[in-house]
C-alpha cells in the first residue's frame, strides 16, 4: 500500500474534554497527528466529513460516507467512526467495488492516557493492507465481519454475534 485515504466522521476517538463545562465535544480528527508521530511508511490523506457522535449519524450521513469513499482514487480506505453505530455504517458500505474499507474507532478519546485509539488504528492499518476487497471493522485487537459482530455496550467491547 502506497497511499491510504482516511475518512473521519467523529466519535469518541476525536472527543476532547472541556474542563470548564465538564463536557465532551468532538474535536479535530486525531488520526493524522497519530500517524505522523508514528512515522508511517506510506502516504495518507485525511478527509474529515463529519464531527458527530455515532448515535447522531443519520442515513443521509451514511450516504455521504459511502459517496465520499466511492469518490476516492485509492483502493485502501480507513474510516474513523464512533463505536455505537459503527456496525450499521459498515453494512451500508458493503458492495463498494475496488476498495478495502476498514472502520475503527476508540472506546476512550485518543487524547487520553491509556486510550485504545493508537492500538486500534495500528490494527486497522495492518488490516487494510492485507485483506481482500470488502468492508471490515478493526476493534479490540480483532478484525471483524460487520455481519457477524456487535458492540456489547455493557462490557464496552465488540464481540461475535452468535446464532
Amino acid at each position: 500500500m502506497q497511499h491510504l485515504s482516511i475518512v473521519t466522521t467523529g466519535g469518541t476517538i476525536d472527543k476532547i474534554y472541556f474542563d470548564d463545562k465538564s463536557d465532551y465535544k468532538i474535536g479535530a480528527p486525531q488520526i493524522g497527528e497519530i500517524l505522523g508521530q508514528l512515522g508511517v511508511a506510506f502516504q495518507f490523506d485525511v478527509i474529515p466529513i463529519l464531527r458527530k457522535d455515532s448515535l447522531h449519524v443519520t442515513d443521509e450521513d451514511r450516504a455521504l460516507i459511502r459517496s465520499t469513499i466511492e469518490a476516492q482514487p485509492h483502493s485502501h480506505v480507513l474510516v474513523t467512526h464512533g463505536t455505537d453505530t459503527m456496525v450499521e455504517t459498515a453494512k451500508v458500505l458493503a458492495g463498494i467495488p475496488g476498495k478495502v474499507i476498514v472502520l475503527t474507532g476508540a472506546l476512550n478519546p485518543a487524547r487520553f492516557q491509556g486510550s485504545d485509539a493508537v492500538f486500534n488504528i495500528g490494527c486497522a492499518v495492518a488490516a487494510v493492507q492485507t485483506l481482500p476487497e470488502g468492508v471490515y471493522i478493526a476493534m479490540n485487537g480483532r478484525v471483524w465481519d460487520p455481519a457477524k459482530v456487535r458492540k456489547n455496550r455493557a462490557e464496552n467491547r465488540f464481540e461475535e454475534v452468535r446464532g
